[in-house]
C-alpha cells in the first residue's frame, strides 16, 4: 500500500464520506471505495462499518486510522524538511478560519507569505467554528483561526488580537449618531442576538447582566451576516466585533456607536494540533500572524458569511 491510499482512508474515516474524501483527493468515489476494499484485504479485517449513517470505523480501523495518521503526519514533516533546506521556504500551509475573521485580511496575509516565500502553498478554507476545529483535530488543517480560544486536550491555543465589540444600528435608528452608549442603555431595547449556544452570547449575555441590562432579544441569529441584515432594517440593534462591519459602514446601511466604559471585545486565537510540533513553514507562516495582531483595519474588512 502506497502513502496516497493510507491518506485517502484517514480522509475517509474523517470526512465520514467516501463522497467528500474523493473529491479531497482528486479521485472518484468508486476509486475511494477500492482503496479501502485493498486495503481490508491486505489486512484481512474490516476497516469501516458502512452499515451506519455516517460510516464509521471497526475497532481494528479505528487502530488502523490513528496509525496512519501519524505515518502521514511524519512524511508530511520530512517533506517540509527537505524542501526547506537552506533556509528555503518550500513547504505547505493549511488554515481553516472562521468566515468572520474576514476575507480580506486572511486573503491578504496569504499573499504578503506568498510573495515572501514563492515557492510555499497556502490552502485556506472557511468553515463553521466547529469544523475548523475538528478540521485541526483530524490534521486535515495545520492551524485554524477561531474566536473565544481555549486548548483542550486535543489541541494547543494562542491569543492573536483582539476585536472591540461596538454597538450596531440601522442609520435611522435612536442610537444612530452617539459617540457612545453604555450597556446598561440597552436594558429593554430590541436586539437581534447570537443563537444561545454560541460562546459569543454567553459572553455578550454575561456582560450585559453585569451592567443591568435586559434587552429584549426579538430575533437569534448563528451568524453575523443575517444579523447584520436584520439590523439593516431596523429590526433592532447589536453587539458585533467591529472589523466585521466595514463594508456596511462604508456603504452607509449600517451606524456604529462605541461602548462606553466597556472593554469589550472578540478574542481570535490560532490552534493546533496538541503534542505536533508545526512544520517549518507553518510556523514562519504562525509568525507573520503573530506579526500582523494588531492589524485592525476594519474599514478594510469585507466580510463574507459569518459564523461567529
Amino acid at each position: 500500500m502506497n502513502l496516497k491510499s493510507l491518506k485517502i482512508f484517514c480522509d475517509i474515516v474523517s470526512r465520514r464520506s467516501f463522497s467528500k474524501a474523493a473529491a479531497d483527493n482528486g479521485v472518484s468515489q468508486s476509486s475511494a471505495s477500492q482503496v479501502v476494499g485493498q486495503l481490508e484485504a491486505h489486512l484481512g479485517v474490516r476497516l469501516i462499518d458502512r452499515s451506519t449513517r455516517p460510516l464509521s470505523t471497526t475497532p481494528e480501523g479505528q487502530s488502523f486510522y490513528d496509525g496512519c495518521r501519524k505515518i502521514i503526519a511524519a512524511y508530511d514533516a520530512l517533506e517540509d524538511q527537505v524542501r526547506t533546506l537552506h533556509d528555503e521556504v518550500a513547504g505547505r500551509v493549511r488554515v481553516a478560519a472562521i468566515y468572520s475573521v474576514g476575507l480580506h485580511h486572511m486573503s491578504r496575509y496569504v499573499q504578503e507569505f506568498m510573495s515572501r516565500h514563492p515557492k510555499a502553498h497556502v490552502r485556506l478554507e472557511y468553515l463553521h467554528p466547529d469544523r475548523v476545529l475538528e478540521s485541526v483535530e483530524q490534521g486535515q488543517a495545520d492551524i485554524g483561526i477561531v474566536s473565544y480560544p481555549r486548548s483542550t486536550r486535543s489541541v494547543e491555543a494562542e491569543p492573536w488580537r483582539d476585536e472591540p465589540i461596538v454597538l450596531v444600528c440601522a442609520p435611522g435608528n435612536p442610537f444612530a449618531g452617539r459617540v457612545q452608549v453604555a450597556l446598561g442603555e440597552l436594558h429593554g431595547q430590541r436586539v437581534v442576538a447570537f443563537d444561545s449556544d454560541l460562546v459569543i452570547r454567553h459572553e455578550l449575555d454575561r456582560s450585559l447582566a453585569a451592567a443591568g441590562a435586559e434587552p429584549a432579544v426579538v430575533m437569534e441569529f448563528d451568524n453575523i451576516e443575517t444579523i447584520k441584515r436584520a439590523v439593516e432594517i431596523d429590526a433592532g440593534v447589536a453587539l458585533l466585533p467591529e472589523q466585521t462591519v466595514g463594508r456596511e459602514l462604508a456603504a452607509g446601511t449600517l451606524s456604529m456607536v462605541r461602548l462606553s466604559g466597556d472593554d469589550l471585545v472578540r478574542p481570535l486565537g490560532i490552534i493546533h494540533a496538541r503534542g505536533k510540533p508545526l512544520a517549518p513553514t507553518v510556523q514562519r507562516f504562525v509568525e507573520l500572524l503573530r506579526g500582523h495582531a494588531h492589524d485592525l483595519d476594519a474599514a478594510a474588512v469585507l466580510p463574507a458569511t459569518a459564523a461567529p
